[in-house]
């Protein structure tokens, strides 16, 4: 294969990330026995950290980032794949340390791609991308620790996120109360839309510094971290369940262990990058099915390539919420 296609690349230099669009070959690209056309990537706060140099995300340069794609099969040494297989990756090492999904073309290891579940098109599958298999894994792995509509409120934070807003608009399709929490005012009416009963301002929340406070919530959906996550230890009834997903306002957790002895909460975390292929697989079949999100179109937008850089900048400012596709050669 000769044709060239262009592709989003990142060069580590000493002034720092310079990240550009370049027209390139299939030679170029990192190694693996899948070659795809890719039809759409999308962006997240780890592409966000990569395009922007805020983060050390990547390793080698240049380097693709994007650790999402979709499309169909140009090339494959694998026998699980043959060309014109429609198919999707994310996660693993795509984006970092092995060319990802910001190019017309992905190099990809057989062993990170599944075939795209019946029920989604390759558009809707980067609309959920990694943020919707990271949203679907939370969900189901409270699931497995009992979790259900009766035990009571459950709480979203960081709610005008691309994870919390898939979050949000599965757990109210399944039947939860769900009490979302935003450091956006703005976006209060597009998160009742999605499902959320009540919308806390996060300014409003106090949070307070006991030990343990009022117990309020059956579990909870955090991509917030450091103070919030504290606090949310302290106000989970008992047996609570809490899912850590996110660091948006910070990496510290300062808490006692009062929250897991007396109430026996349960924190788990949540790391849909490293998750294994038979768990991924069913993950998917969910978002196909019954995770699949009521209000997907909601929550996105569609860019280019050419405005990656600039909605990047956007996310780690900020002043981003939902998701965005970045459609390459499309369906």
């Amino acid at each position: 294969m000769t044709h060239t296609f262009d592709a989003l690349r990142v060069y580590d230099t000493e002034a720092g990330a310079v990240a550009r669009i370049e027209s390139i070959g299939p030679e170029s690209l990192s190694a693996g026995e899948v070659l795809v056309l890719v039809a759409y990537s999308s962006l997240n706060y780890k592409d966000a950290l990569a395009v922007t140099g805020r983060g050390r995300i990547l390793r080698g340069s240049p380097r693709i980032p994007g650790v999402d794609l979709s499309g169909h099969v140009l090339e494959s040494s694998d026998a699980r794949f043959k060309v014109g297989d429609a198919v999707l990756a994310t996660g693993y090492e795509l984006g970092m340390a092995h060319d990802g999904g910001l190019a017309g073309c992905a190099r990809v290891p057989a062993d990170w791609v599944l075939p795209l579940p019946a029920g989604l098109t390759l558009r809707e599958a980067m609309m959920l991308g990694t943020a919707g298999f990271t949203a679907a894994l939370a969900v189901s792995r409270l699931e497995q620790l009992d979790l259900a509509p009766a035990n009571g409120p459950v709480v979203v934070t960081g709610a005008s996120g691309g994870v919390s807003m898939i979050v949000i608009d599965q757990l109210a399709a399944l039947g939860y109360e769900v009490v979302a929490i935003t450091s956006k005012p703005e976006q209060a009416d597009t998160l009742r839309a999605l499902g959320a009963a009540e919308v806390l301002l996060r300014a409003e929340v106090d949070m307070g510094r006991k030990p343990l406070e009022r117990a309020r919530f059956a579990a909870a959906f955090d991509s917030v971290g450091g103070e919030t996550l504290a606090w949310l230890t302290r106000v989970m009834q008992q047996r609570g369940l809490i899912a850590a997903y996110g660091n948006a306002s910070g990496t510290d957790l300062v808490t006692t262990v009062f929250p897991f002895i007396l109430r026996g909460v349960a924190l788990v975390g949540i790391d849909s990058a490293s998750t294994g292929m038979p768990q991924r697989q069913r993950v998917w079949q969910r978002l196909a099915s019954d995770l699949k999100p009521r209000h997907l179109v909601d929550c996105c937008r569609e860019i280019t390539l050419s405005e990656v850089v600039a909605t990047c900048q956007a996310l780690v400012d900020g002043r981003h919420s939902g998701r965005s596709v970045v459609r390459l050669a499309g369906d």
